[in-house]
Formats: structure tokens, sequence, C-alpha cells
């Protein structure tokens, strides 16, 4: 997969000032391993699409396990709802499966080499300010994946929690290539492996391309070249997979714009789908979850006991707290794009099934975890120790007590 050839290709290439990010990256992925049950695994829709692409078919011929029903029926082929980049990024998994190095889908290789990734690529941004001491530069690195609900969620690794984990994977690889080492192709690369993946995060593409359009430059005329240019090469991979998914959904719903999921059997029925798959009805509802959403408390170990179906990011994180901090010198750009993103989920009419928190958001945080680095001291502060170390803890909790233990039941 495009994605994960790049993070092998940025590992390959290391220079020496990227070494604590790769081996922070490293240590984080063998954690999360280690530390993750990959519970939803057998739901593989992304793959079993990939391995038909491969043969030539946009679907698969004969009836899916009955587990797998979000299959949509159409033609006399099985459909998955999935975005078209979503099925791409699964293509060298299927790969690696024909070659015989790996049996099966391999969800829990996949989402601990994006835990890799991300944390590799959100050390390479804290570089967004050159005065942060190392110590610090570690903790906001790794409290993205660690202290938040990133890391639960991920570890399920069914095909929906992958393709978030993509999305928030391309996210940061594209900044990294905007903000630190600026490389306009890449940067659009990486953007089109989260846009793929989560089509909501096109509302970013103002903001990509106006920190793309920064120059040093004094002359006005060449500064407007190169704007173009770097303009050009991060747009060629997002139109090229626009093209291909309009082509992708003709070819399974007879429509450009269809992506199927209202196709699914049954799906309109659903409760919260009663005013459509996206309506303003639905903000109460998914603002509540992801804002106000409270925990269960227990008298014994482990002391805390998600609710199955949401909690709020700020209960599940208390890090976030620091998003308020004054200091960001460009809260202007983030703070609207978190803003669009959160409008576009909360309008979506399920928050999200079986979850802890609100996993969707888990595509706001390249821009939340911008702000936290920019509104932030040099060095570590005690509020921010005291704050990832409970961030952790109560993600370490629900870690345990969804993927190890039938604790938290429907």
């Amino acid at each position: 997969m495009l994605d994960l050839l790049l993070v092998i290709g940025s590992f390959t290439r290391l220079r020496m000032e990227q070494v604590p990010a790769a081996v922070a990256a490293v240590g984080a992925g063998v954690l999360f391993y280690f530390t993750t049950k990959p519970i939803q695994g057998p739901f593989d829709y992304t793959f079993q699409i990939a391995e038909a692409l491969l043969r030539g078919h946009a679907g698969l011929a004969s009836k899916p396990p009955s587990w797998l029903n979000e299959f949509v029926l159409a033609q006399d082929r099985y459909y998955s709802v999935f975005p078209l980049g979503a099925v791409l990024v699964n293509i060298p998994a299927v790969i690696l499966v024909k070659l015989g190095l790996v049996h099966g889908w391999p969800a829990h290789g996949l989402a601990a080499t994006i835990a890799a990734g991300c944390t590799f690529f959100f050390h390479r941004l804290t570089y967004v300010r050159e005065d942060i001491v190392a110590p610090r530069r570690l903790l906001l690195a790794i409290f993205p994946v660690f202290a938040t609900w990133m890391w639960c969620n991920l570890g399920f690794a069914g095909a929906w929690q992958l393709a978030l984990g993509f999305a928030v994977l391309g996210q940061v690889g594209a900044l990294y290539h905007t903000l630190i080492r600026r490389n306009a192709l890449l940067a659009g690369i990486w953007f089109t492996v989260a846009v793929g993946n989560r089509t909501e995060l096109l509302l970013a593409l103002p903001a990509f391309l106006y920190l793309l359009a920064k120059q040093p430059r004094n002359l006005q005329a060449l500064a407007t070249r190169e704007q173009l240019r770097s303009f050009t090469l991060f747009l060629i991979f997002p139109a090229g997979l626009l093209l291909g998914t309009a082509a992708y959904n003709w070819a399974r719903f007879g429509s450009m714009t269809d992506f199927g999921y209202a196709h699914i059997p049954g799906v309109l029925k659903e409760p919260w789908y009663q005013h459509g798959i996206f309506s303003l009805t639905s903000i109460r509802w998914n603002a509540y979850e992801m804002l106000f959403r409270g925990l269960n408390d227990l008298p014994t170990f482990p002391y805390l006991k998600p609710y199955g179906f949401g909690c709020s990011i700020f209960l599940a994180s208390p890090f976030l707290f620091l998003l308020f901090r004054e200091g960001d010198q460009h809260r202007w750009i983030y703070w609207p794009i978190i803003g669009a993103l959160t409008f576009a989920l909360w309008a979506h009419g399920n928050p999200g099934g079986w979850q802890f928190s609100y996993r969707y958001a888990v595509i706001l945080l390249p821009w939340m975890f911008l702000l936290i680095t920019e509104n932030g001291p040099p060095r570590l502060s005690a509020i921010e120790v005291s704050l990832f170390g409970v961030a952790t803890a109560i993600n370490a909790i629900a870690t345990y007590e969804f993927l190890w233990t039938s604790m938290i039941k429907v």
C-alpha cells in the first residue's frame, strides 16, 4: 500500500535528525502491537475488495460470510461501501498474501504500522517549533496514539478503524511534507491517502493550499510561479483519486457520486437514519456523545468502565484541555478546520457504533496536535506531564476492557 511504502521509504532514507523520530516510531509500533488485540480483524471488507480489484473486478462474485453484512448486492455482485482509497491501501497486503509472506489480512500488523508511522510524523512535526526540548518532543509525539481514544479504537483493527487510522497517517504525512520537509508532490500523495479513506477531509484542502503558498521570497512574481507549481504537484494525486473514485462508484452503483452506504440492507430503517444518512437533526446527539457522555465508575479495579457507544473526548483524553491555552500563532487556520470537520462528523446520523469515546474524532488529532505543540512552553511542564499521565492511564484501561476482557457489553 502506497502509504506504508512511503513510511518504509522514510525510514530507509533517514537523516541524523530523524533518528529520534524513528526510534520513537519503532517503540510505539511494538508497544501498540503487544497491547492490542484485533478483535474486529475478521471484518476485512477493504481487503476482500482489494483482492477482487487485482483480479479486475470491483466486487465479489460469491456471497461473503454472514458477518460481513455491509456488502451491497447490485448487478449480481457484492460491493463494499468503503471509498476507493480505503481499498487501494490494502493492495500491498494482498500482494504479501499472494507471495505467501503473510496468511490472511494482516490487520494487527497494519494497525501497529499505522501507529508507528503516525508517531514518526508527529515527532517530526514538533519541529514547527525549533525551541522544544527532546523530552517534550517525545511526549507530544506519542500522545495522539496512546493518550487518546486512538489507542483502543485502532486496536480493534477492523476495516472501519484502519480506514480512520490511514486518514490520520495521511494527514500527518501531508503536514510533515508541507510544514517541515517541504515537498508538494509527497504532501499531495499523503493527502490522497487521507482523503481516500475519509472523504470529508477534502474540507482541509484550503488549509494545505494556504500553507503551501507561504513563501519566504520577496519577489512576488517568482513566489507566484512557485506557488502555482506547488499547487499543481500537490493536486495531481488527489485529482487522480477523485476521477478514479467517480469511475469506481459508476462501476458499482451506476452513479459517480453514489458511495453505496444507503444501499446497505436495512440501514435506512435504523432509527438514527430516519432523516437520512446526513442530517442537521443528528448534530445534537453527536455533540452529546463527543463532548458530554460520561464514564461509569466501578467499586474495584480498574475503577472506570466506558459506555460502549461514546464518551466525551475530553474525559477520554484530559490532555486535550491544553487546546485552550494561548500562544498558538496559527490557531486562525487550525480551529476552522477542526470546526468544519466536526460539523461534517456531527451531521452523520450514526455517532460511530461500538467504540471507545468518539472514534471519528481521530481525524481531528493532527490539527489538535499542532495547536498544543505551538501553544505550549519549550520544556515539559508539570501540567502537561500530569494530564498526559492521566490520559494515558484512562486509555490503557479502556484498551484493556474493550480488547482483552468482556467487561463492556452492548
